[in-house]
């Protein structure tokens, strides 16, 4: 049976010319059994509220600089803060994310991949694509994250 969850967001000044000043930005997500279980969502309808296009992330060192070259889940988190900072300097945070596709080197890391995912996102998860692919652009790369988010504003 599919559910859908509705998330207000706190009214917005939007600088677009399109969305009316004050305008509320709600996100309605379209659940399912076997997709909450795999974090993500069928869908995630929005309205209101900006759309910030986030080019593809890898991650082959931290934070300081350190090489996280041989750990799958450490580029996870990693490709999810610079994701987190790149919504953050558009007026917005990794929740607003509304879309993600997620390439992977190994299909082994998918399960894993979930988990950090339900742990980021709580159980509102962004429609998602995980698509397995043989090498990335960084031969160091184990995954690559990309997607769509709208922000609402403060």
């Amino acid at each position: 049976m599919l559910k859908v969850a509705k998330v207000s967001i706190f009214p917005a000044l939007l600088a677009l010319s399109f969305v009316p000043i004050n305008a509320a930005m709600a996100k309605d997500y379209i659940k399912d059994e076997r997709p909450q279980q795999r974090g993500y969502s069928l869908g995630v309808v929005t309205e209101g509220g900006k759309i910030v296009w986030l080019a593809g992330q890898t991650a082959s060192v931290d934070d300081s600089g350190n090489s996280i070259a041989s750990d799958f889940e450490a580029q996870a988190r990693q490709v999810f803060k610079l994701l987190g900072r790149t919504l953050e300097k558009a007026g917005g945070k990794l929740s607003d994310m509304v879309q993600m596709t997620v390439f992977i080197t190994d299909v082994r890391y998918g399960t894993r991949l979930t988990e950090i995912r339900k742990e980021v996102f709580g159980d509102n998860f962004p429609g998602s694509a995980l698509i397995t692919i043989t090498a990335l652009a960084d031969p160091n790369a184990k995954l690559e994250i990309q997607g769509y988010a709208v922000v609402g504003g403060k």
